[in-house]
């Protein structure tokens, strides 16, 4: 099997190069410096001399909620750019697998808890982060009708804010998890006393850990082959309250957390129910806190 991970610096990239290079010994995992998805006739190129059997779409341009609400158009644009030239390359050399890596922010704002694969344009998106998510739903859409209309063997997976090794750690562009430890560590460098954090803590969400995200999905390339996309989350759920307090405590941070409640948090809940996954035969085995002092471990043999 000749595989090809895209986006294979990043969170959930790496983290496949890692679970796959044993089992695919004939494993690409360009940089994009190697493979730049916003060139079409590029990614047409490197498709063609590659001959891939099987892609595995991890790249994208991604980020927090603060990145989403102030690069929209980044982050609806290049998203759409580079899943679809990937996708149409595939199509043109006769892939015969392909993975597309969805976000539980393609998901209605409304949708009942825990969020199934059913629910999927029933609704209203959160607008925080509406453009990424529509770009999100372009590629799925693309992917479902190649597969209708040539029979291909292309899925989509959902994950739900997977977090660990390679993420983004910047305290105002990255995701939840990433940008708290930036955020504490700061905090204890400098002897603050305090930290502020956005929003008021209430909002409860699901981490994966990218490991867990991986494996997941290596299962789904043997285990799963329908049109309609399959979640991949923990099941573990956590209010962001609770979160800051447990990353604050890995880094014994001991000084008053305060909350500006004059920004808008999005989603006040987003699980997804993987029921259809665990079916199957899969489960996750990082636990929050372990997946936690993994980050920490990683960010400070890695960042500082």
């Amino acid at each position: 099997m000749r595989t090809l991970i895209t986006g294979s610096t990043g969170l959930v990239g790496s983290a496949l190069v890692n679970q796959l290079t044993v089992m695919h010994p004939e494993l690409f995992a360009p940089p994009s410096t190697e493979l730049n998805l916003l060139d079409r006739s590029a990614t047409f190129k490197y498709i063609r001399e590659k001959k891939p059997n099987l892609i595995i779409n991890a790249a994208g341009t991604v980020g927090g909620i603060i990145a989403n609400m102030n690069y929209p158009s980044k982050m609806l644009s290049m998203n759409i750019q580079m899943q679809t030239n990937l996708i149409d390359a595939a199509h043109e050399y006769n892939v015969e697998k392909f993975v597309f890596i969805g976000s539980s922010c393609m998901y209605p704002r409304n949708s009942n808890q825990p969020i199934s694969e059913e629910c999927l344009m029933t609704g209203e998106l959160e607008p925080t982060n509406s453009a990424y998510a529509i770009a999100k739903i372009a590629g799925l859409e693309l992917v479902k009708s190649y597969r209708a209309e040539f029979n291909h063997q292309w899925i989509t997976v959902i994950l739900n804010n997977v977090y660990g090794p390679n993420d983004k750690f910047d305290r105002d562009l990255g995701h939840v998890i990433p940008s708290l430890i930036c955020k504490f560590t700061e905090a204890l460098k400098s002897k603050s006393k305090s930290v502020t954090l956005l929003g008021d803590g209430s909002q409860i969400r699901e981490f994966i850990y990218a490991e867990d995200a991986a494996r997941a999905i290596a299962f789904c390339l043997n285990n799963y082959n329908e049109k309609l996309p399959i979640n991949i989350s923990s099941g573990e759920e956590v209010k962001i309250f609770d979160l800051a307090r447990l990353i604050s405590s890995k880094l014994k941070f001991e000084g008053e957390i305060m909350w500006d409640k004059s920004f808008f948090g999005g989603m006040p809940k987003k699980v997804l129910n993987s029921d259809k996954l665990i079916s199957l035969g899969w489960s996750p085995k990082i636990t929050l806190e372990e997946g936690i002092q993994k980050s920490i471990d990683w960010y400070f043999s890695h960042k500082l």
